[in-house]
C-alpha cells in the first residue's frame, strides 16, 4: 500500500498528492508517468508526475476530478493509502540525455494549460538544476483555475501567466504570449507543451509557423499504461505509436491531434454513463442514512 502523505486542493476539483512510493522517486525522471489505483476492483489512472525525491522517498500527483475514479482518487486524503502505484512508466523527456555542457547553451520555453502545468514543474525544475535556461508561459480560464504558479516562479528564468477573462496576466490564449515573445525577437532551441489537447494543437501551429521545435506530451490518451489495451494509439508523422510506451512526449509538429481528439472522445459515452451510475448510488445512500430529506 501507498500511504498519502499530504493532500491539498490546488484549484477548485485539482488535488495534490505526495504519496510514499520510494522506488518509484529513486527511478522517477521527468516527463514519465504512473498508473494509480484506489483498490484492486478500480480502475487504471495515468497520473504524470508532478514532483519527486529519492531522499525521501515521495513523489507527487495531481489529478481533477472530473470522471467517477479521478473521483474516486482525489476523495483519499493524507493517512489514507492507494492499492497500486506502479512506474515509473513512459519514456523521460529527451533532455535528461543531452550533454550537461550542450543543455546549458540551450534555451527552453515552456507552456503549461490547466493540469498540465503539474507535471510541467518537474521538467522546469531539472533544467534549472542543471543549468539550463527555462522560460514558461503558464494559461488557465481563469485566475482561481492557476496551479504551480509559485513553485514555478522560483525555478522558471521567466514566468509569464494568460488567462481567458484577464483576472491574472495577460488577457487571451497562451497562444497569443507565444507571438508575443517571438515577435519581441526572444529566440529558444524548444518549446515544450503540455496541457488540453486543443491547446497544444494550436501551439504547435503556432510554433510552426517559427519553425520552433516543440514537443508535447499525450499521456491524456492513455488507459492501461502497458501498450496491450491499444487505447493509446497515436499517428505521428504518419506512423502509428503508442503513447504510453513509445511516448507520452511527442515532436508536436507531427501529431496528428484531430485523430488524437476523436480518440479522446471515443470514451465519453461510457463516463458519462459511470459517473450517472455513481451519481445515483451515491443520492440513494445519503437518503437511507437520512442525509437528503
Amino acid at each position: 500500500m501507498y500511504q498519502i502523505l499530504e493532500k491539498r486542493e490546488l484549484a477548485e476539483g485539482i488535488f495534490l498528492m505526495r504519496v510514499h512510493a520510494p522506488r518509484v522517486a529513486q527511478a522517477a525522471l521527468p516527463g514519465q508517468f504512473v498508473i494509480v489505483r484506489t483498490d484492486e476492483f478500480a480502475e487504471r489512472i495515468p497520473l504524470t508526475i508532478a514532483d519527486y525525491d529519492p531522499r525521501e522517498g515521495w513523489v507527487t500527483i495531481v489529478t481533477q476530478a472530473i470522471g467517477v475514479s479521478t473521483r474516486r482518487i482525489c476523495s483519499l486524503g493524507a493517512g489514507d493509502s492507494l492499492a497500486d502505484f506502479a512506474g515509473p512508466l513512459g519514456r523521460p523527456s529527451e533532455f535528461v540525455h543531452e550533454e550537461p555542457a550542450a543543455l546549458r547553451d540551450k534555451r527552453f520555453l515552456f507552456v503549461a494549460g490547466g493540469v498540465g502545468t503539474a507535471p510541467v514543474y518537474p521538467q522546469v525544475k531539472w533544467l534549472h538544476e542543471h543549468g539550463a535556461a527555462a522560460d514558461v508561459i503558464i494559461g488557465a480560464k481563469t485566475r482561481d483555475m492557476l496551479i504551480f504558479t509559485e513553485q514555478m516562479g522560483r525555478v522558471a528564468d521567466r514566468l509569464y501567466i494568460a488567462t481567458d477573462d484577464g483576472s491574472q496576466g495577460r488577457k487571451g490564449l497562451v497562444t497569443d504570449q507565444i507571438r508575443a515573445l517571438l515577435d519581441a525577437g526572444e529566440r529558444y532551441d524548444e518549446c515544450v507543451a503540455i496541457g488540453p489537447m486543443i491547446m497544444m494543437k494550436f501551439v504547435a501551429l503556432t510554433t510552426k509557423g517559427y519553425g520552433l521545435k516543440t514537443t508535447v506530451s499525450l499521456n491524456a490518451l492513455m488507459v492501461d499504461g502497458t501498450g496491450m489495451c491499444g487505447a493509446c494509439r497515436v499517428s505521428v508523422g504518419g506512423k502509428t505509436y503508442f503513447t504510453c510506451v513509445d511516448g507520452p512526449e511527442f515532436d508536436a509538429h507531427k501529431v496528428d491531434f484531430d485523430e488524437a481528439m476523436r480518440r479522446q472522445g471515443m470514451y465519453r459515452t461510457q463516463e458519462e454513463r459511470a459517473r450517472a451510475i455513481a451519481d445515483e448510488r451515491a443520492a440513494g445512500h445519503r437518503c437511507k442514512i437520512g442525509l437528503d430529506k
